[in-house]
C-alpha cells in the first residue's frame, strides 16, 4: 500500500467534505418548517436509512480511538467496553425505540414535557441535555483538529486553525442541512468507517493466518501483563476498588450511551413501530461490525506495536489505531506517506466531523425548543420561518462557544469529559426517561429532583476522582487532590438518580402521568 498517502488523504478529505456539503445543500431545499429542520420530515428516512443514520450518530471518536486503545492496553477490559457499546445501542432500540416516536416531538425535552404534561420538565431536561452534549462536543472537536494535523502533515502549531476549520464545517453541516442533512452525512460516514476498519481488521488477521486465537496470544505475550491481559480488571486494577470501578464504568456506559440526546433525537420522527423495529437491525448490525473491527485493530496494536509503545505515545491509548496502521504499512517516509494511514485518518476525521455536526444540532435544538420556546401561534408561516432562524442562530452560538472552549482545552481531559457526559446521561436522563415511560404517576417534580440532586453530585464526585487528578490520564496529572476512589461515579450516582425520581414524584401538587387503556395494554 505504498504511495503518496498525504495526497490521498487530501483527496479523500476534500471528497468527503464536498459530498457532505452537497447533501446538506440538497436537504436545505426542503427546510420550510421546523419539522423538516428538527426531524427531517416525518417520512424523511425509511428503516434502512434511519438505522444507518442512528448508527452514524452513535459512532464517535471515543468508539474508534479510545476503545481501540483500551483493547491494546488492557485486553479483556477493552473487549468488555466494546461489548457494552453494542449492548447499549441494542438496549435503546429494543426497549425504548418504538416508544420514543411522536408527531411534533423533536427533542428529549419535548418528549418528557408532553409525556408528563408540564413544560417545566422540558426546560429542566434542557439543562441535563446540555450537560451531556457539551463535554462530548469538546472531545470531538479537539480530536478533529488533532486528526486533521496528522492527516495533512501540518505542523503541531496548526492545531488551533484545524480545530476552528472543523468547527466551521460542523456549523455549515448542521445549520444548512438540519436533521435530514446531518442524517445523510452520518450514512456516508458509516460507509467510510466500515470500509477503513474492516480493511485494517483484515490486514491484522492476515498477519496471524486469520486466527483470532493466535492474534490474542500475540497481544497477550507483548503486553507483559501475563494472564491478567485475558482477565477483566487490568485497567482499573484487581483490588476491590478496581473491581467496583470496572463495574461502575460498564454500567455507566451501558445506560449512558443509550440515552444520549443526539441519538434519541433520531428516534422521534420514525413513522411507525414497524419502521422502528427494522431500523434497529440496520443500526445494531453495523455498530457490531465496527466494534468487532475495533477489537481486532486493538489486539493488532498490542501484538504489532506493543503495549508499552502504545502507552508511551499516549497514556490513554488513543493513538493505537493510527499506530497499528503504520505497523501494517511501514513507509520509509513516515506514516503520512502510507496509503493505509491516510484512509484510516480520513475515516476517523469523518467520524469526528459528522459526530460534531450531530451533537451541535441536538444542543442547538434543545436550546431553542426547550429553553426558549417561542410564544404565539407557531403554525403560521412567519413563526415557522422565525423558529428555523432561531434554530440556525442556536447552531452558530453553540458552535462558536464549543470552538473557543476546544481551543482552550486542547487535548486535556478527554477521558474525563467523556466519563462526565456518560455519567450525567446514565444518572439523570436514564431515570427520567425510564420513569416517564414505565412508571405511572411519575411527575415533573420527580424529574426536577433527579436533575437538581444528581447533577451537582456528579460534578463533585468527578472533581474529587482520579479522573481529574492523581493519574497519568487525569485532567491534572501533575497534581493529586482526589479523595473519591472511583474514576467513574456511576455506581453511586445512578441509584441516587433513580431514588430521587421516586421520592420527588411524591412531593408536588401536579398530577402524575397517566396512561390510556391502549398504552397500558402495550406495557
Amino acid at each position: 500500500m505504498s504511495g503518496n498517502g498525504q495526497s490521498l488523504a487530501l483527496m479523500v478529505f476534500l471528497a468527503f467534505v464536498t459530498v457532505s456539503l452537497l447533501l446538506c445543500g440538497l436537504a436545505a431545499a426542503d427546510l420550510d418548517d421546523p419539522e423538516h429542520f428538527y426531524a427531517g420530515g416525518s417520512a424523511a428516512f425509511g428503516p434502512v436509512a434511519a438505522g444507518l443514520a442512528i448508527c452514524g450518530d452513535y459512532v464517535s471518536a471515543a468508539t474508534l480511538l479510545s476503545t481501540t486503545g483500551a483493547v491494546a492496553l488492557d485486553g479483556m477490559d477493552g473487549i468488555l467496553f466494546a461489548c457494552a457499546t453494542v449492548a447499549s445501542l441494542y438496549l435503546v432500540m429494543r426497549v425504548v425505540g418504538e416508544r420514543l416516536r411522536g408527531e411534533g416531538v423533536f427533542t428529549l425535552g419535548d418528549f418528557v414535557a408532553r409525556r408528563l404534561g408540564d413544560l417545566r420538565a422540558g426546560r429542566a431536561l434542557a439543562v441535563a441535555t446540555l450537560a451531556v452534549l457539551a463535554p462530548l462536543l469538546l472531545v470531538q472537536l479537539s480530536t478533529a483538529g488533532h486528526i486533521m494535523v496528522a492527516m495533512l502533515g501540518l505542523p503541531e502549531g496548526a492545531r488551533t486553525g484545524c480545530t476552528v476549520a472543523s468547527g466551521l464545517l460542523m456549523v455549515c453541516f448542521a445549520a444548512l442541512g438540519g436533521m435530514r442533512g446531518t442524517g445523510y452525512v452520518q450514512i456516508l460516514k458509516v460507509g467510510v468507517v466500515l470500509a477503513a476498519l474492516l480493511l485494517v481488521a483484515g490486514l491484522v488477521l492476515a498477519r496471524y493466518d486469520w486466527s483470532p486465537t493466535a492474534l490474542f496470544g500475540a497481544a497477550r505475550d507483548r503486553s507483559e501483563a501475563g494472564g491478567d491481559y485475558a482477565l477483566p480488571g487490568l485497567h482499573f486494577g484487581h483490588s476491590a476498588v478496581g473491581t467496583l470501578d470496572l463495574l461502575s464504568f460498564c454500567v455507566t456506559l451501558l445506560l449512558g450511551a443509550a440515552c444520549l440526546p443526539h441519538l434519541t433525537m433520531r428516534l422521534h420522527p420514525l413513522r411507525d413501530a414497524r419502521t422502528a423495529r427494522k431500523a434497529a437491525g440496520w443500526a445494531v448490525g453495523p455498530i457490531a461490525l465496527v466494534c468487532l473491527a475495533v477489537v481486532v485493530a486493538g489486539l493488532g496494536a498490542g501484538a504489532l506495536v506493543g503495549r508499552e509503545a502504545v502507552r508511551a505515545a499516549d497514556p490513554s491509548g488513543s493513538t493505537a489505531l493510527l499506530m497499528v496502521t503504520s505497523a501494517l504499512d511501514p513507509e520509509t517516509g513516515g506514516p503520512r506517506h502510507s496509503m493505509l494511514f491516510a484512509l484510516v485518518a480520513c475515516a476517523v476525521f469523518a467520524t469526528t466531523l459528522a459526530a460534531v455536526a450531530g451533537i451541535t444540532l441536538a444542543a442547538a435544538c434543545s436550546l431553542v425548543r426547550d429553553c426558549a420556546r417561542p410564544s404565539g401561534d407557531a403554525s403560521t408561516v412567519r413563526s415557522r420561518a422565525a423558529e428555523i432562524r432561531r434554530a440556525r442562530a442556536g447552531v452558530l452560538l453553540v458552535g462558536a462557544i464549543a470552538v473557543l472552549l476546544a481551543v482552550l482545552l486542547e487535548d486535556r481531559g478527554r477521558l474525563t469529559l467523556i466519563s462526565t457526559s456518560l455519567a450525567v446521561a446514565a444518572s439523570v436522563l436514564a431515570p427520567i426517561l425510564l420513569y416517564a415511560l414505565f412508571l405511572p404517576g411519575f411527575t415533573a417534580t420527580g424529574a426536577r429532583w433527579t436533575i437538581r440532586g444528581t447533577l451537582p453530585l456528579i460534578i463533585v464526585l468527578m472533581a474529587a476522582s482520579p479522573a481529574v487528578s492523581g493519574t497519568p490520564i487525569a485532567l491534572f496529572p501533575e497534581r493529586d487532590f482526589h479523595w473519591f476512589p472511583l474514576q467513574t461515579p456511576g455506581l453511586l450516582t445512578i441509584p441516587v438518580g433513580f431514588l430521587l425520581g421516586l421520592v420527588g414524584r411524591t412531593r408536588g401538587t401536579e398530577r402524575g402521568v397517566t396512561w390510556t387503556p391502549e398504552e397500558a395494554s402495550v406495557r
